[in-house]
């Protein structure tokens, strides 16, 4: 059940200001989206260990929530955790998700298909880069493994931190961007 309504909310690591964004959507390749042929979300394993009893969705619900304390098996016990998506604000770590910025599927079809299963692991997994974000679970599912073209945060005014997020994902593993994309990104950055 959603406690509050708020606009202050966690970020995850390596969001770049807007100069930055813009000159890695610049560098971005532009490329027809591939084939979705042999995607199986099995082939980007996720919620790998992280130490300490931890896996990846338990280290981001950790890092992205307020006030969260955790059993032994690192399993948050309380907490609060507030969704850059739409700003609701939840206390059940069940009512949260932790999203895939650039979707699994969307990276398969822009390059990851032609990754080993070790690399797509670390993609799942990447918590040095603004991949992982802890949102309301009814909001993700919604996105699905849309591009920004097709689906955008319900809060405008995080379409900035989200183009930014997107771009520097996409730049940092070397995945492709359609047109759409390209210019639904460059759209969403006018609003930084």
């Amino acid at each position: 059940m959603a406690c509050a309504n708020v606009t202050a909310v966690a970020d995850p690591p390596g969001i770049p200001d807007e100069a930055t964004a813009r000159a890695q959507l610049a560098e971005l390749t532009v490329a027809p989206e591939g084939s979705p042929d042999g995607y199986d979300r099995d082939k980007f394993p996720h919620w790998s260990d992280q130490g300490d009893n931890c896996n990846t969705r338990e280290t981001v619900l950790a890092r992205d929530g307020d006030n969260v304390e955790t059993g032994n098996d690192c399993y948050p016990t309380s907490g609060t955790w507030t969704s850059p998506y739409d700003g609701d604000t939840w206390s059940e770590p069940s009512d949260v998700d932790i999203d895939h910025v650039v979707p699994l599927a969307d990276a398969w079809r822009t390059g990851a298909s032609e990754w080993t299963t070790a690399k797509r692991e670390r993609f799942a997994n990447d918590l040095e880069g603004p991949q992982l974000i802890a949102v309301t679970d009814n909001v993700n599912q919604e996105k699905g493994d849309k591009s920004p073209d097709e689906w955008k945060p319900p809060r405008q005014s995080y379409w900035c931190t989200y183009a930014s997020m997107w771009i520097n994902v996409k730049y940092r593993w070397e995945l492709t961007v359609d047109e759409a994309e390209h210019a639904a990104l460059a759209d969403m950055l006018d609003r930084c």
